[in-house]
């Protein structure tokens, strides 16, 4: 058995049940030999996009994303994506290939020191240099991603390892052959062979695997006790809630019921978003900031006080901070809780939940929704503002009038994205995909990728900015070879709208802002996909049915809405 078929095995052994990648001589063996296991390998037109994909799959499946990519460039592609989903707490493998092992150092093809390039950006990096220690290694690699705050990990597998020893002694031997004669000669190849026994020597059985798991981090009765008595005496609480409280994926639906039993009006973001559903009444969507404000107590479950918070300025001064977080970093960023608890947030709330004695909040959150039913008058108000082209916040009202239950939305853009985010309601747990907290621009195509390979029956949204749908448009390529119809929304402004709104307000000028109403929908077409152009408002409902009608049989579809300018969100400067 040769390394890639031990790598195939180690992964078929783990539940792996696809491999993301761009093709690359060092890493050939792997995909061959997970394709003969059953692991569905799909390959991308970018390496960001195969560990994108990687990341959104784990997000959503709550089980270790993988991706393969060769060696120099190709790791070097992943640096942005393995950034995000480092960022994203998301439990990512990735597997680069090297050059071969006798030639490290001496100048071969794509040869570079790739562990210092990915040790700052991922939880633990190994590089293999025996065959022996590849299973163990992986296996670790495995285990690592989920352990304590999970994160992408880096294994470094040689060319030599992913070959059989027969073929890998011909290469060496066949490399000697008139090169080199009499003493000078026998002694490059006994070198030769002494490493080629270093390299294959040792390899014994399989190993039983390690379990893979998400570790439920309980807090201790006395920590867990101080948030209950907090929780019990506010009168005006607020719970905000992050990703790191979906990361075990298969505890939505019971985190969702912990939730709605302790009864406390509630803002979900990132990951969390669409925890409780379309229409719940615990739920708030708008006006955060001036609840925070009023609450007299704020429970931050996986959130950390950072920009998005103000640094914690958002919250009141007199208010009871109770802060859960699997990371001692992020728990005490800024500003210090009353109440830290180092812990996983599902374990808490699950275990608050049943402990917790029930206090009638309803005054305070029919005051919440009052508030946010004005703010959804002001935003209908505004929807049906005349603009040259579409108004985007009528794409999206009509957008969340169509959206079926079973659907997932990936956002990938700025001014347009986050406009949608105000109107656009995900329709159950984890079904809802952003950056996080490095907005990072690109991730569309390969969150979309990944959503559909985890979630196949579902209908996939990916609402793009034109700016951001630049960066991997050509994925519809990637969609169209492996059958995945994605429904890309594409709001073509012409602009990096989100950043020429303040930068011409403030300096005057739209240098390096503006783009073209290009032809999206025939770059899709160009590469197989079905393609629609949306310049009326008239037109919006049926081009929406026509492409959800195109993806139901299969085809991907993007949808190139001409839209107009708005100040919806004027003031939102991206810094």
């Amino acid at each position: 058995m040769h390394g890639g078929e031990i790598v195939a095995r180690v992964l078929e052994e783990h539940g792996v049940g696809h491999v993301f990648t761009l093709c690359g001589g060092h890493i050939s063996p792997i995909l061959v030999s997970a394709k003969a296991r059953g692991i569905r390998v799909v390959d991308t037109r970018h390496e960001a996009t195969a560990v994108f994909a990687a990341d959104a799959l784990a997000r959503l499946s709550g089980t270790a994303g993988v991706a393969a990519v060769t060696a120099g460039p190709g790791v070097t592609n992943t640096i942005t994506a393995v950034k995000n989903a480092q960022l994203a707490q998301s439990p990512v493998v990735l597997i680069g290939g090297a050059t071969a092992t006798i030639l490290r150092g001496k100048g071969s093809l794509q040869d570079i020191d790739q562990l210092s390039l990915m040790k700052p950006h991922v939880k633990w990096a190994r590089s293999v240099r025996r065959l022996r220690d590849l299973e163990p290694t992986l296996d670790q690699a495995i285990h690592r991603a989920a352990d304590g705050v999970p994160g992408p990990v880096f294994v470094e597998v040689p060319l030599d390892l992913l070959y059989d020893e027969g073929t890998v002694r011909e290469w060496y031997l066949k490399g000697l052959n008139g090169t080199a004669s009499g003493l000078a000669g026998r002694g490059m190849k006994l070198v030769v062979e002494r490493h080629l026994g270093r390299l294959f020597g040792g390899v014994g059985g399989p190993h039983p695997p390690t379990p893979w798991s998400l570790e439920g981090m309980d807090a201790g009765p006395t920590t867990r006790g101080r948030a209950r008595r907090k929780l019990e005496a506010s009168h005006r609480p607020v719970m905000v809630l992050g990703s790191q409280l979906m990361l075990r994926a298969g505890d939505a639906d019971r985190i969702a019921a912990a939730v709605e039993r302790l009864g406390i009006p509630v803002y979900l973001s990132g990951m969390a978003r669409g925890l409780l559903g379309r229409d719940h009444r615990l739920w708030m969507r708008h006006k955060r900031k001036a609840a925070l404000r009023e609450a007299d107590l704020v429970l931050l479950a996986g959130v950390p006080q950072d920009f998005r918070l103000d640094y914690g300025r958002h919250i009141g001064k007199g208010a009871t901070v109770v802060s859960v977080n699997r990371s001692w970093r992020q728990l005490l960023k800024n500003r210090l809780p009353t109440v830290p608890v180092h812990a996983d947030p599902a374990a808490l709330l699950l275990a608050l939940s049943g402990e917790v004695k029930p206090r009638d909040h309803g005054e305070w959150i029919a005051h919440l929704r009052r508030r946010d039913r004005d703010r959804e008058a002001e935003i209908a108000e505004q929807a049906r503002a005349e603009v040259e082209g579409v108004n985007p916040i009528q794409v999206a009202r009509e957008l969340e009038r169509v959206l079926p239950d079973d659907s997932v939305v990936v956002v990938d853009g700025g001014d347009f994205v986050a406009t949608a985010s105000y109107v656009v309601a995900p329709r159950g747990p984890l079904r809802w995909l952003d950056p996080g907290v490095f907005g990072t621009l690109g991730v569309g195509a390969g969150f979309a990728l990944g959503a559909a390979m985890a979630r196949p029956d579902a209908q996939i949204w990916l609402l793009y900015g034109d700016g951001s749908a630049g960066y991997s448009v050509a994925e519809f390529d990637t969609f169209v070879r492996h059958g995945v119809p994605v429904i890309a929304l594409v709001g073509n402004d012409a602009s990096w709208a989100q950043i020429a709104r303040d930068q011409v307000e403030i300096l005057g000028d739209d240098v390096g802002t503006t783009l073209r109403p290009s032809d999206y929908h025939q770059v899709a077409q160009g590469f197989g996909a079905r393609g629609y152009q949306l310049r009326t408002a008239a037109a919006l409902p049926r081009t929406l049915r026509a492409a959800q009608r195109a993806a139901d049989a299969g085809e991907p579809v993007l949808i190139n809405a001409h839209i107009g300018a708005t100040d919806f969100r004027k003031g939102s400067i991206s810094v």
